[in-house]
């Protein structure tokens, strides 16, 4: 019934085993692929003939969790799997970048790629394998794919690269990098790092290159069994096209990319369009050639005469040399009411970012196959139509925000204070208010100002440049802080950050079919030159954490109790800790260490809280100075609520210096007291004093007056 074909290797010491024609077998690819006991599903259909009137290739990536991988019901109400995840939307990326470049020009058929875990062993994360398997799928379809492509995990541990670490190893590496490419070239990486050096990032690059070989020679040992016939593809030849376009527009595009104002130079680009189209494709008339054939060639002219004149002279589309670096300005707070606040302005491309301080109420809890865990470092990334000059839809965050967002998190992540020194939960926000260039590295740079302006102590202040390639042949230049149509017209874009100490976060993908170590390793010398200048002028703004919070940011205070004491302070049914909350204003959080956090803006909040809590979960101290209310006046004395629910007694000879003939001459029910723990009676009665108090300031007057016995004693 089934015509089953596998391959099986080592790879990291784990079983990679790679199948097909069992599962899914009318899509033009599937591969039911495992590593170690995770298993992932990977189909790929593309449709027999290409989608009219296009100019793009309509490719889709949908990687899916299923929560039985893990042996897990969804939560929510309906119990089932709803729309994709962030970390679904990040692998979904993360699969389609590698791939992309290595479909054919002129391929417009719809293609849509599937992956669905299946199960999750809790070990081997299914991001690498659905890569693998994905590469495996198209290899085998028949779908004009000039891969296989393969994909490695790399981590860095005590000095050494280790490929495929299973997620316990994650948690002590000072790398997690994935990297993707073919047998000759390296085609996209994913990184966040700890202050690693641009050696050892690309030894990590180039070490996960190699780690995949055997990988993609098992694809292709599977594909000579089991590959289905090639599909023809039929490149209709644009010389007539490319001819005529070259004759109309070749000189004026050349002007128009002298131009250096964005706006202005997209007005003369598309003046010049408008002519070739009104030349070659009339509104009125006999066209000479098809729509979409102009465009598409136009669009290669615009890309040939930026190349050209990069190559040849060394000069960009804004007059700037490979290496400069466009005009910076960073401000710090200002929004005056924001715990922290930067607007960052590079060139054309502009950020405003701002830094919101919480408790642990704010914490974000995320589910997936691996568990429930908190986060509380939050990172989000907007951008709004009018950053680029346009009216557009307004809506939930799109996969480009959200990896950008992403990219901007790993580069911060890394230098964040531990929860033990700052314990605070961080928001921070950036809205692009201007692109052209990377505003993924403008958002770097303006969260390190922004949570440096709310008083985030981070290890070292974090920014990020975006890099460039334009390759023809052997001729090559590496473009420092590339604009947005060096970025669309050129060839790379290689994204790092980091400290003046060392990397943080590395992204590249590619658009051709890949590059070298050579070209690499130029990049990364860059890049760092770029780097440091651009942290340079950020510290003009601020060059580390102010020494306090904002006015409006919350003041958080962290006390410990004993475990077996939680249960006490947060009551039945959270009663107890409820009703601290309403009657003192302050947030609580309390671990499962007994570690607590007390929040408020006010400090006579925090401070009613604390000694809440610490009325419930410990005893007074002998000795010790405490707030109190008089609750009951007698005639030998005065009893006074001081710890919480605990009462005492003054006697009427530590109500105040000298004789006191009656107990109400001193004080009422209702008044605010301070007193001194003496100790306790031989009933174990709490013995208290205000005499050694003084009631002004709370200072501790024993010693500084001659004794004075107890009438009774």
């Amino acid at each position: 019934m089934f015509e089953i074909h596998r391959e099986e290797i080592d790879w990291a010491g784990r079983k990679l085993v790679l199948e097909t024609g069992k599962i899914a077998r009318q899509a033009d690819g599937a591969i039911f692929a495992s590593y170690g006991e995770t298993t992932v599903l990977a189909t790929v259909v593309s449709a027999k003939s290409a989608k009219p009137g296009i100019d793009f290739f309509p490719l889709t990536v949908n990687y899916q969790e299923k929560a039985f991988a893990a042996g897990r019901i969804p939560g929510g109400y309906f119990k089932r799997e709803g729309r994709p995840s962030e970390r679904e939307t990040l692998v979904s990326r993360l699969i389609d970048r590698p791939i992309r470049p290595l479909f054919p020009d002129g391929y417009r058929n719809e293609t849509q790629v599937i992956v669905t875990v299946l199960a999750h062993d809790l070990e081997n994360d299914p991001d690498i394998l659905s890569m693998v398997a994905t590469s495996a799928a198209l290899t085998l379809s028949g779908v004009p794919f000039m891969g296989p492509v393969g994909a490695a995990r790399v981590a860095y541990v005590n000095g050494e690269y280790k490929i495929n670490p299973v997620l316990d190893e994650l948690k002590d590496t000072a790398l997690d990098l994935v990297v993707a490419g073919t047998s000759d070239a390296v085609l996209m990486v994913e990184s966040e790092a700890k202050e690693l050096s641009e050696d050892v990032m690309l030894g990590a690059v180039m070490a996960g290159h190699a780690s995949f070989q055997p990988v993609i020679d098992a694809i292709i040992r599977l594909a000579e069994k089991a590959a289905k016939e090639p599909r023809d593809l039929i490149v209709p030849d644009k010389s007539d096209v490319v001819a005529a376009v070259l004759a109309i527009a070749e000189n004026d595009l050349r002007e128009a990319y002298k131009i250096t104002q964005k706006q202005d130079r997209y007005a003369a680009v598309d003046a010049v369009k408008d002519k070739v189209f009104a030349a070659l494709v009339p509104a009125e008339g006999e066209a000479k050639f098809s729509k979409e054939f102009v465009g598409e060639v136009f669009h290669d002219l615009q890309a040939k005469v930026v190349r050209w004149n990069i190559l040849d002279n060394g000069i960009r589309i804004d007059g700037r040399d490979v290496k400069t670096v466009r005009p910076i300005l960073a401000e710090v707070g200002i929004l005056p009411r924001a715990h922290g606040s930067a607007l960052f302005t590079r060139g054309e491309t502009q950020a405003l970012v701002v830094a919101t301080l919480g408790t642990g109420e704010d914490e974000q809890l995320i589910d997936n196959l691996e568990g429930t865990y908190r986060e509380r470092f939050l990172l989000h990334y907007n951008f709004p139509p009018y950053s680029v000059g346009e009216a557009g839809r307004i809506g939930s965050p799109g996969r480009r925000e959200i990896g950008h967002g992403k990219l901007a998190w790993r580069a911060i992540h890394p230098m964040l204070p531990t929860p033990a020194e700052f314990p605070y939960t961080i928001r921070v926000v950036s809205e692009i208010t201007e692109s052209n260039g990377s505003s993924s590295m403008a958002t770097v740079c303006g969260s390190s100002l922004a949570l440096m302006d709310a008083g985030v102590p981070l290890k070292r202040p974090t920014a990020g440049i975006a890099m460039g390639l334009i390759l023809e042949g052997t001729r090559y230049a590496v473009l420092s802080d590339i604009l947005g149509d060096e970025d669309h017209l050129g060839d790379m874009d290689f994204k790092v950050a980091g400290t003046e100490e060392g990397i943080t976060s590395l992204q590249m993908d590619i658009k051709i079919t890949g590059i070298n170590e050579e070209i690499m390793r130029v990049a990364l010398a860059q890049a760092r030159e770029g780097r440091l200048h651009i942290l340079g002028e950020m510290a003009k703004a601020i060059t580390g954490a102010r020494a306090e919070l904002g006015e409006f940011a919350p003041r958080i205070e962290t006390l410990r109790i004993p475990t077996e004491k939680i249960r006490e302070v947060i009551g039945t049914g959270g009663k107890v800790i409820r009703e601290i909350c309403e009657k003192t204003g302050a947030k609580i959080n309390i671990e499962d260490d007994g570690t607590v956090k007390v929040a408020s803006s006010d400090g006579n909040s925090i401070k009613a809280a604390i000694n809440w809590i610490k009325s419930i979960a410990t005893d007074p101290e002998i000795g010790h100075i405490y707030d109190g209310t008089v609750v009951k006046v007698v005639d030998f004395g005065a009893f006074v609520n001081f710890f919480g629910s605990k009462d005492g007694l003054v006697h009427i000879s530590q109500l105040a210096k000298g004789r006191v003939a009656k107990s109400s001459d001193v004080v009422k029910e209702g008044d605010k007291v301070k007193v001194k723990l003496l100790g306790f009676d031989d009933r174990g009665k709490v013995r208290l004093s205000m005499r050694l108090v003084d009631q002004e300031t709370g200072e501790d007057l024993e010693g500084k007056e001659p004794p004075q016995a107890e009438a009774g004693e």
